[in-house]
């Protein structure tokens, strides 16, 4: 015998609705747990410990996790160093700049005109 579920909007909402919130915390647990294992600071002890927290009674462990870790570690300052120094690399390129590095090596004859018209195709290509 097959029962036949009546689907009204409200329940459709209200589904949808519960659907989207289990996912919101699941995806808050797996960064939880992401930033307990990445970070340097804690020792394994700690890190173990958090993460027991996180099971036992996880949304109150996610609440007081959050609360407690610090604004920025130096291992986030380090991160953020390292992203900004890579984003000022990208932004100092330029491909004119490459092709006229490369036009004075061929016609200096260190490279060959196949190599350059090679090397310039690569220069335009976008990062």
């Amino acid at each position: 015998m097959l029962i036949a579920a009546e689907w009204t909007l409200g329940s459709m909402l209200w589904t949808m609705l519960v659907f989207f919130f289990w996912m919101m915390a699941i995806w808050i647990f797996i960064s939880l747990f992401a930033d307990i294992l990445r970070r340097n600071d804690l020792s394994g002890w700690a890190k173990a410990g958090w993460i027991l927290l996180l099971f036992v009674v996880p949304f109150l462990g996610a609440l007081i996790y959050i609360i407690a870790r610090p604004k920025m570690t130096e291992q986030d300052k380090e991160m953020i160093e390292k992203a900004q120094e890579a984003q000022r690399r990208v932004a100092g390129y330029s491909a004119a700049d490459e092709i006229e590095k490369l036009t004075k090596l061929r016609d200096s004859g260190a490279i060959t005109a196949e190599e350059f018209e090679e090397m310039k195709r690569k220069a335009m290509l976008p990062i």
